[in-house]
């Protein structure tokens, strides 16, 4: 599927260990590091991803970033920022992965936390994603950070199985008493 057809590969984080922060570094998705991301993407997710969706990444600014561990390239966030009725703008995580021999090092909640952090400077209060079904340890991953099972859709995905996926929603700040 294409572009805003987000999908979360399974980050195991180990609470507190922190032993990746001081070697990984954040840096902004651009048109000359573009390529790094449709990399890990081929890398990480059963989905290809088409033009749009890289624009949406680059259009973000800096919601959307490339995780470095010791200089490598080994994850990234790309979100897209869409406009609610009424005005109020939300945050979409179209993809958040790290490659699996870099998993357990917080470089996953690095990102998210970047997110978190630059959508309430913003007083941006609802961020959302789309999961598949069967990806418990992605679910579990959102969880620990506040996200909630919203929605499902079924047959949300064209071209992998299971094709149904779950909405996970994260209200912050003032709204997260306003569900």
């Amino acid at each position: 599927m294409g572009a805003g057809d987000g999908d979360a590969a399974a980050s195991k984080e180990k609470g507190g260990s922190g032993g990746g922060h001081e070697r990984t570094s954040l840096d902004g998705v651009r048109d000359k590091n573009v390529m790094q991301l449709k990399k890990l993407n081929t890398a990480l997710f059963p989905v290809r991803y088409n033009d749009k969706y890289y624009q949406d990444a680059i259009a973000s600014k800096d919601f959307s970033k490339l995780a470095y561990y010791s200089d490598i390239c080994v994850g990234a966030i790309a979100c897209r920022l869409e406009k609610k009725e009424g005005g109020a703008v939300r945050v979409y995580i179209m993809t958040l992965g790290v490659l699996a021999p870099y998993r357990g090092l917080g470089i996953g909640t690095k990102l998210l936390n970047h997110v978190f952090d630059l959508s309430a400077k913003q007083n941006i209060s609802e961020i959302y994603l789309h999961v598949q079904t069967n990806n418990d340890d992605a679910i579990a991953f959102y969880k620990k950070f506040g996200f909630e099972i919203t929605q499902t859709i079924h047959d949300y995905y064209m071209n992998i199985t299971p094709p149904d996926c779950y909405v996970l929603t994260k209200f912050i700040g003032q709204a997260a008493t306003k569900k």
